[in-house]
């Protein structure tokens, strides 16, 4: 029998899931049969579609608790069960750590870390009384695992969620599983804010091992195989979905003549 990922019936909730990532993480899920329910303070500016199949939009503010709860409701109410949470919501602008206001920290680490939590909650308490349970994904950074300049209460606060990740896979086995993603740089509808112009974005590309940057469905495709039987055993995980890293920088520095040192070795 092939392998293959088939979430038919299954109903998946996508944080964020209207645009960017989150839109390509909704994609991946229809592509896999799933009932798509997405979640974002406003809709996106296209419907996210595949293949004549649509995701369903809920408006919710993911750092309110109410509203968190009452989205969740919502899905249970509509669909009798909540099967996958995907925690995609997220981000942060650019601000130097010492220019920033306490105000803007605050906010960052609550929607980076405290949403993903407050989520996590209302789906585990469906999920714990689901015959088979269910499973959450963080979508986490490689802004956790190295200096991140200009967003380091986002860097804090993505090293937070994949310490919560395997906390969680802890204290909520064995009905529910608990994974993180961790994403490096992503093409999307917003890169050039990030990255200037074509050129910046392939500049950015040409960093990386595999010599582009993630596409959002890359990052989908990755979730869907975390929520999917496939993973059944993985748990307290984090996935590296980085298209092999950065290249270290004394690499760039160093000035040795690697071909006569191999010649001579």
């Amino acid at each position: 029998m092939a392998l293959e990922i088939d979430l038919t019936g299954n109903v998946v909730l996508v944080t964020g899931g209207v645009r960017g990532v989150g839109a390509g993480v909704s994609r991946a899920f229809l592509a896999a049969g799933a009932t798509v329910v997405a979640c974002a303070r406003r809709p996106g500016d296209e419907p996210v579609r595949y293949e004549g199949r649509e995701i369903e939009y809920l408006p919710c503010d993911v750092r309110d608790a109410d509203a968190v709860q009452g989205l969740v409701d919502a899905i249970v109410a509509r669909h009798g069960r909540l099967d996958h949470l995907i925690n995609n919501a997220g981000g942060a602008p650019f601000a130097l750590a010492a220019d920033a206001s306490k105000n803007f920290h605050s906010k960052i680490v609550e929607l980076n870390l405290l949403a993903p939590l407050l989520v996590s909650q209302a789906a585990n308490a469906v999920m714990q009384q689901q015959p088979g349970g269910g499973s959450i994904v963080m979508v986490s950074s490689v802004s956790g695992h190295r200096p991140s300049p200009g967003t380091a209460a986002y860097g804090a606060a993505k090293a937070g969620i994949d310490s919560l990740t395997s906390s969680l896979a802890v204290e909520w086995a064995p009905k529910v599983r608990v994974n993180s993603l961790v994403v490096g740089p992503v093409v999307t509808e917003l890169s050039e804010l990030h990255y200037g112009d074509q050129n910046g974005i392939d500049a950015v590309g040409a960093t990386i091992p595999l010599g582009r940057m993630a596409r959002p469905e890359d990052i989908g495709r990755c979730a869907a195989f975390l929520t999917s039987s496939l993973a059944a055993y993985v748990s307290g995980a984090t996935l590296l979905v980085h298209g092999g890293g950065e290249r270290p920088a004394f690499l760039a520095a160093a000035n040795a003549n690697l071909g006569e040192q191999t010649a001579q070795a």
